[in-house]
């Protein structure tokens, strides 16, 4: 169950994980950004609102963070990445041109590598919300997916559209100064 904060958004996170701050997810990225300062890398890339967008997306991210981030860490974003996109895809409008934008933050930290992955379409009726999946049914995990791989993930809207993105923080780190409590978590 997610948490709603001050600014309209929804924080979800696994019991005693911190809640983010997070930016507003507003800027396009026309093709491919990449941007580099100090220990910290950005990229941006858009792809077709259509399955083949969670495929570009997959490999663009594993192209790009093969050599600097830990395999299990890179499965693990890989996966969240296309759950996010494939939920895009099924479940959201597109953005102006029918694309969806797909960015990622890699911020290096003494305790390793901290990763942000956002995925911004544009928008839908019902925002995105874990259900109660059947066991025998093809689909409804997604969400736990992210949930279970992420140390937290949640939902920015800016009138334009929304943006799902989930954080990963090093193995054995929480931010003090991010505390979230309440029901469901």
């Amino acid at each position: 169950m997610g948490i709603p904060s001050t600014e309209g958004r929804w924080r979800y996170g696994r019991r005693g994980a911190a809640a983010p701050r997070v930016t507003g997810g507003g800027g396009g990225c026309g093709g491919a950004t990449v941007s580099t300062q100090g220990a910290e890398r950005a990229w941006c890339v858009v792809v077709p609102h259509h399955a083949t967008g969670a495929r570009q997306a997959r490999h663009r991210l594993a192209d790009e963070l093969t050599e600097v981030v830990s395999r299990t860490l890179l499965a693990d974003l890989v996966a969240v990445l296309a759950e996010l996109v494939g939920n895009a895809v099924r479940h959201a409008d597109p953005l102006p041109g029918g694309v969806i934008r797909v960015a990622w933050r890699l911020r290096d930290t003494p305790a390793g590598p901290r990763v942000h992955l956002r995925v911004t379409d544009g928008g839908a009726t019902a925002g995105p919300r874990m259900r109660t999946a059947d066991p025998d049914a093809i689909d409804g995990r997604g969400l736990h997916i992210v949930s279970g791989l992420s140390s937290r993930w949640g939902v920015d809207r800016d009138g334009l559209g929304q943006t799902v993105w989930a954080e990963f923080e090093p193995a054995g780190s929480v931010r003090p100064d991010l505390v979230v409590a309440g029901p469901g978590l």
